[in-house]
């Protein structure tokens, strides 16, 4: 049982923040889809998914920095970097968790099941990226928001452009919520080497943050527009913005409680979104 609760906290079951972040844009590419009536049962096959994919991820992850986590306070402690588990047992839960969710797809069409092997080497390859990349974040963005395409595919057996476009929206929300959380860590990623946008971005990490949030739900409002979506998308679309506006304050004076607060808040943004969504679908 010990071991088991290792597992869970490698795979971060007990912070469920990282899989409501994938889900809320991946919920909102169904209903956009499917006209706001989506069979449950492909809901429930992209939830329990979505769920498996970004555990696999967080076991990757900690593979991959399992060298870089032990110099970082706050990840110092996970399973993996304090040697309670071994790197071959990350390795193993993330394979286990990858085939589980391919086995999830295997009704759906063939697109989405070709979009799933993308969405894999995606997220699996994407902790290697801080090693090179000046803005990881932005790839996070595709990881994370490769559901969007797929779920358009499951219900169309197509991606139209206003998929890419809501993908696009993704990385620049991811930009902003990541920069916030690596705003916690900088002066560690910093000593150690790693890339991260809170670094690239220097003193203009706040003014980064807010136009990347302006830019994202600049192209979701444009994409639901183009849908015919209007009042209560409109009224989500405007909480989602307050909810902007508030991480502005937690961030601006750089202080590490504030942008992980901040960091946080961005489940109620992306709920937000996908409520004026579904809302808008459902009292029509």
């Amino acid at each position: 049982m010990n071991r088991l609760k290792l597992y869970f906290q490698l795979i971060r079951m007990d912070k469920p923040i990282g899989i409501l972040l994938l889900l809320w844009p991946t919920l909102a590419a169904l209903w956009l889809a499917a006209g706001g009536k989506p069979a449950w049962t492909l809901v429930a096959i992209f939830c329990v998914g979505t769920a498996l994919m970004r555990s696999a991820g967080c076991a990757i992850n900690d593979f991959a920095d399992r060298d870089f986590d032990k110099h970082v306070k706050r990840t110092a402690e996970r399973p993996l970097t304090s040697g309670k588990i071994a790197a071959w047992e990350a390795v193993m839960v993330a394979v286990l968790l990858t085939l589980l969710s391919l086995l999830l797809i295997l009704p759906l069409n063939t697109l989405t099941k070709e979009l799933s092997v993308i969405a894999v080497i995606v997220a699996g390859s994407y902790p290697y990226f801080k090693r090179f990349f000046a803005i990881p974040q932005a790839y996070l963005g595709i990881a994370f928001g490769f559901g969007i395409p797929m779920g358009f595919a499951a219900v169309q057996g197509s991606v139209p452009a206003a998929a890419w476009l809501l993908l696009v929206a993704n990385v620049f929300w991811a930009v902003a919520y990541d920069t916030e959380y690596a705003m916690v860590d900088r002066d560690d990623d910093l000593k150690i080497g790693i890339r991260t946008s809170a670094i690239t971005f220097g003193r203009y990490d706040v003014l980064a943050i807010m136009l990347c949030y302006a830019a994202s739900l600049g192209l979701i409002f444009a994409v639901g527009w183009q849908y015919g979506l209007r009042g209560w998308f409109s009224a989500g679309m405007l909480l989602a913005a307050a909810c902007a506006i508030y991480h502005y304050r937690l961030i601006r004076n750089r202080d590490r409680v504030g942008c992980f607060a901040a960091f946080r808040h961005n489940n109620w943004l992306g709920a937000a979104v996908f409520a004026g969504i579904a809302l808008d679908y459902a009292l029509r």
